[in-house]
């Protein structure tokens, strides 16, 4: 099974080909650019470099939310025109739950954190067990104060990664009393192959949908929705 793996949801753009067990490529930026600008020139530059037949991937994964609105929609879009122009399957893989699996086989619980603002975090809390991935809070926004009071409860230590991290570190340094660590650079950022290789094992599940079908899964509301909410609860008083 060929799977190209999309993620635009953060600040990080990736792009990989995976196929059974070989990662056969991945192209991964942080850096200064727009989504728009990097992620067909990165699929473009795979696609030569392994010569890659588009027409030969068995499904296209991307990163489906949470993260960043303009990251989500970029990603979506281009997930999408390529499974129409295809005629693939599309898998989403929520992002958090991508982003803990960079930990494969820690014995420690994993707590991904990427930045929502306003003091909150898009998080959740991962273990495994043996081989198994295991969800114990999915995916969800949450203020940071009330997810160091979540891992304060947990009977073992955790590591933290993702682009909250920096944000927030002081913060939670000061707050946890439970033992934690923070992953080191090549793992405590998005990358296209884990959401590649979960792909595989949804699609094993039987958790793939058309290209028409997908949607970004944001968690809450655009800043421009929340303030229009707010406009229409004050005219409303």
């Amino acid at each position: 099974m060929k799977i190209l793996a999309l993620d635009s949801s953060g600040l990080v753009a990736s792009v990989a080909v995976a196929e059974d067990d070989v990662l056969l490529a991945e192209y991964t930026v942080n850096y200064k650019k727009t989504h728009s600008q990097t992620l067909l020139p990165m699929l473009d530059e795979i696609a030569q470099m392994i010569e890659l037949d588009l027409h030969s991937v068995d499904a296209i994964a991307v990163a489906g939310g949470p993260g960043s609105f303009t990251g989500l929609r970029i990603g979506s879009a281009t997930a999408k025109g390529l499974g129409l122009a295809l005629e693939k399957p599309l898998v989403s893989v929520p992002t958090v739950d991508a982003l803990a699996y960079n930990l494969f086989g820690c014995s420690s619980y994993i707590c991904p954190m990427m930045d929502a603002r306003r003091s909150q975090v898009y998080t959740g809390i991962y273990r495994f067990e043996g081989e198994s991935f295991l969800t114990v809070e999915p995916q969800m926004p949450l203020a940071v104060e009330e997810l160091a009071a979540k891992l304060n409860g947990l009977d073992r230590d955790v590591v933290l990664l993702g682009d909250g991290v920096p944000v927030y570190r002081n913060i939670l340094d000061a707050l946890l009393r439970v033992p934690h660590r923070y992953a080191p650079a090549h793992q405590n950022r998005q990358r296209a192959s884990a959401v590649a290789v979960l792909a595989m094992k949804y699609i094993g599940e039987g958790k793939t949908e058309t290209a028409a079908q997908h949607r970004p899964d944001y968690l809450r509301l655009s800043q421009a929705e929340r303030e229009r909410a707010e406009r229409m609860q004050q005219n409303e008083n």
